[in-house]
């Protein structure tokens, strides 16, 4: 500064003194200006130590020095608002000479979205003499904008007039741009939370303060910003999970490992929602057992599932009445004519031996032909063609890892009802076959609902059930179902391929022996061999018919 300025800087020296010993009160800023308060109680403290009759410049000269090193700019008004001091770092930060930053009306140091705003504070500050806290953005020298904190305070004179205007302008733009990129991410973060209908929250167990997230509020059918309690939360629980929930509580403050379950809510809607909470415990600041986590609505996959369970039951009935129609449908076909011959021989054998004499020949070869039908009647029971509709057998590349995947996924929720382990074991560039998909994979299933059974009432060791797909040596496939349930027993092992023989009170005998003739119709071979501990494995090979 030159000339007027140095007057004007002189001048304000004066009046800074006296700012300083009427407002030693309000040391204390906010947080934005910590700094600059502790800068300004340094300013106090030095005032206090310097004798008055010491010279004016030496006092001055510490003075401008402390103002210098303020991580900040001072600007003094005039009671009506006229520039009387600022600081030369000011001028420095914007380019502009003195006379330019007395115009700021008018130029652009100030942005033209946030001049409007600027002069309505200075006008409501002076006309109702309280103070002033804006935030705007200030040109700098190379053009840049940068958002500065404002606040403005007055000096007032014995009688209460304000003599002085004081403002503190800091620079907050890294402040700034740090809270929109927060806001920006908890926006991104709300919007995901909406999308995957997944809410968070926080609990602390030792003084059960519980924070919801406005997603997680909104599945709670609760109102944002709600204090949640004990009796809240149990109000939203479906009324038949109120002891699962208690049970997870109790198992959270105990810090008995995680939080994993699925529980269903009921709000003042009537509607209810399947959510799955998962949560991970630390220990908080002061030692607390404390949880963060998360609740996703998963309504709708338990919707599918219900909807997959029913149609899935209802195919599997429909399968086995359809089955057994085939059946009984090829019993009525094929026994019909053996049984009239039956019948009929008997009665010829009757009558032949009652005669008299007896035609005791006769009566040995309608015998024989009894006992031919007979046979025949028998022979029907192992032509299982009669259990499919199909004329002839659809031929068709079949990939074997990947129809024993689709039936594994149709029938997993089945297996892990019965608590089964299901583990597999496909091997790599396995040769793709010829065959009926839907034959092979009815195969697949009877060996794993066979499996199933077999494990039903074991309680001593892992369930568990292995599928195996291998390729042998004549360029075809193996697959192998291992499970480790209560065995082969002798007695049974040659019979269980035979029609209608089950070792189930439940059974109908059927299942294993169809999956041999879909086998063996395939050019294939199905059997089965105890494990060397515990359960059973049974295995089909099918050759490369390509």
């Amino acid at each position: 500064m030159h000339g007027a300025s140095v007057r004007q800087n002189v001048t304000g020296m004066g009046a800074l003194r006296t700012w300083h010993r009427t407002s030693r009160r309000c040391c204390a800023y906010t947080a934005a200006a910590t700094a600059v308060s502790a800068e300004k109680c340094v300013i106090m403290e030095v005032a206090k130590t310097m004798p008055s009759e010491e010279g004016l410049g030496n006092r001055e000269s510490q003075y401008l020095s402390i103002l210098d090193n303020l991580p900040g700019y001072i600007v003094i008004l005039s009671p009506t608002g006229e520039f009387e001091f600022h600081h030369q770092k000011l001028s420095e930060f914007t380019g502009a000479p003195p006379d330019e930053l007395r115009k700021w009306k008018g130029n652009d140091l100030i942005h033209p979205d946030d001049l409007a705003g600027v002069m309505q504070a200075i006008e409501d500050c002076l006309r109702t003499g309280e103070d002033s806290d804006i935030e705007y953005r200030l040109k700098r020298f190379d053009g840049v904008y940068r958002w500065f904190n404002s606040r403005g305070r007055p000096q007032r004179n014995g009688n209460g007039d304000i003599t002085r205007w004081y403002f503190l302008l800091v620079d907050v733009d890294d402040r700034k741009r740090t809270e929109e990129e927060l806001r920006e991410n908890q926006a991104y973060i709300a919007e995901g939370q909406s999308l995957s209908q997944t809410g968070t929250f926080y609990w602390n167990t030792q003084t059960n303060e519980r924070r919801f997230s406005d997603e997680l509020y909104r599945l709670m059918e609760i109102e944002p910003g709600t204090v949640i309690t004990d009796e809240l939360l149990a109000s939203r629980v479906h009324p038949d999970d109120h002891q699962l929930l208690q049970q997870k509580v109790e198992a959270g403050q105990q810090n008995r490992g995680g939080l994993d379950y699925e529980i269903r809510l009921k709000g003042p809607s009537g509607r209810v929602r399947w959510v799955h909470t998962i949560g991970r415990s630390y220990r908080g600041e002061n030692g607390s057992l404390d949880y963060i986590g998360a609740v996703r609505d998963i309504t709708e996959r338990h919707t599918s599932e219900e909807v997959l369970s029913k149609l899935r039951s209802e195919l599997t009935h429909m399968a086995r009445v359809t089955s057994l129609g085939a059946l009984t449908a090829s019993i009525a076909h094929e026994v019909n004519q053996p049984l009239a011959g039956i019948l009929a021989n008997a009665s010829t054998g009757l009558r032949m031996l009652s005669s008299n004499p007896p035609n005791v020949g006769g009566a040995l070869e309608t015998a024989r032909r009894t006992i031919r039908d007979a046979n025949r009647a028998s022979d029907v029971i192992t032509r299982l063609r009669a259990l499919f509709t199909k004329k002839e057998t659809v031929s068709e590349g079949v990939q074997l890892n990947d129809a024993a995947r689709e039936v594994i996924a149709l029938s997993l929720t089945e297996l892990q009802r019965n608590r089964l382990v299901v583990l597999t074991e496909f091997a790599d560039d396995l040769p793709v076959i010829r065959g009926d998909r839907v034959q092979l994979q009815q195969v697949i299933l009877n060996l794993l609902l066979n499996a199933s059974d077999a494990m039903r009432s074991v309680t001593d060791r892992p369930c568990e059930l292995l599928i195996r797909t291998t390729g042998d040596l004549q360029n075809g496939v193996c697959v192998t179902v291992r499970d480790t349930g209560v065995g082969i027993d002798p007695e049974s092992a040659a019979k269980m391929f035979d029609p209608f023989y089950s070792t189930k009170n439940s059974g109908m005998g059927i299942g294993l022996s169809v999956s041999r003739d879909i086998i063996e119709r395939h050019g294939g071979r199905l059997w089965a061999e105890p494990n060397e501990h515990h359960g059973a494995s049974f295995h089909f090979s099918i050759p490369n018919q390509t």
